[in-house]
């Protein structure tokens, strides 16, 4: 439990009411409940502020506290985020070896591991400090797991992948899988062998049944700080910059190379080869099928600059007019 000034400092708000009120939680603002702390981003959701059953509101909006105490700040989502860090159930595994766990014997473990049930660590794997292994996963030959690493249940790490430090891996993730990689040659398909890696820079966070695919000859990496939404692929060899997030289904073809801080939106792709310059956020549902220079959104089948499709996308929709009074005017001739 915490005082709302308590909290109020945590974010570095401002507190409006009594600052003496206890918080024992957090809750959504359209079904509240006394003795929790509610938020409220921007005006969209003003109306619940008014028959709210919280006890204290978040907000940046000074007019929806009315007579609720409540607390004053710049970022409502970046103060959202650090009160709920303070409320977050701890569900870390304690340190230890399950019984059903395998391990091989030159596997190296560093200091308050944890290893889940029927959890496979295979020859030659290093594991870090303070790192938890969920159970029915497997860490593939020679793989490198850093320190302070979280991998849920039912993640396959391949052989010789490295994962950095502070890292977080949901259930069913795979790692180091091989790359589509095909010759055909007389109706049939020889297969390239991958022969790379997949190395994850440190504070990456990958959602629940992503794949990664193994470089061919080179790495497939992922940058420091970026974030994966569920169901992402990544096919071999791309180079992914810092920062970078991906939203769930999208997929990311072989050998593209992405620059740091991009955005994609759900279900949005980008072909092979290609290479999207920094800060580029590309909308929901685009492909991006030739390389962009970054620092705009883009959006379409292919993808542009979001103005040109929004140009195209007029044009369009006055060329349909004109069709149809072109039909009236035949109906009517």
């Amino acid at each position: 439990m915490f005082t709302l000034k308590e909290l109020a400092a945590l974010v570095h708000g401002t507190v409006l009411g009594d600052g003496d009120v206890v918080i024992s939680g957090v809750s959504d603002i359209r079904k509240a409940k006394p003795g929790t702390l509610t938020f409220l981003d921007g005006k969209k959701y003003m109306e619940y502020s008014k028959s709210t059953k919280a006890s204290a509101i978040l907000t940046d909006e000074k007019d929806a506290l009315n007579d609720i105490d409540g607390i004053l700040v710049d970022d409502v989502r970046v103060s959202m985020a650090k009160t709920l860090e303070q409320f977050k159930p701890d569900v870390k595994p304690k340190p230890g070896k399950a019984s059903s766990a395998i391990i091989d014997s030159n596997a190296q473990l560093g200091e308050n591991v944890s290893i889940g049930p029927f959890a496979v660590i295979e020859n030659d794997v290093i594991i870090g400090d303070n790192t938890s292994i969920g159970s029915h996963s497997v860490i593939g030959k020679g793989a490198i797991i850093g320190s302070n690493v979280d991998i849920h249940s039912g993640v396959k790490v391949y052989n010789n992948c490295k994962i950095g430090n502070q890292i977080t891996v949901f259930s069913g993730t795979v790692i180091g899988a091989d790359g589509f990689g095909f010759v055909p040659q007389n109706d049939t398909h020889i297969k390239i062998p991958q022969i790379g890696r997949v190395i994850i820079e440190d504070n990456v966070e990958i959602g629940a049944n992503c794949t990664i695919d193994r470089g061919t000859m080179g790495d497939t990496v992922i940058g420091e700080g970026s974030k994966f939404d569920d169901q992402v692929h990544i096919a071999h060899n791309v180079q992914v910059g810092k920062g970078c997030l991906f939203a769930g289904q999208t997929a990311i073809g072989g050998s593209t190379i992405i620059g740091d801080y991009c955005m994609f939106g759900g279900k949005s792709t980008a072909t092979d080869h290609v290479v999207i310059g920094p800060r580029s956020m590309i909308a929901a549902v685009s492909a991006v099928m030739k390389s962009v220079p970054g620092g705009e959104i883009y959006s379409g089948r292919p993808a542009r600059k979001l103005r040109d499709q929004q140009k195209k996308d007029a044009v369009l929709t006055q060329i349909s007019g004109l069709k149809k009074r072109l039909r009236k005017l035949e109906e009517n001739s």
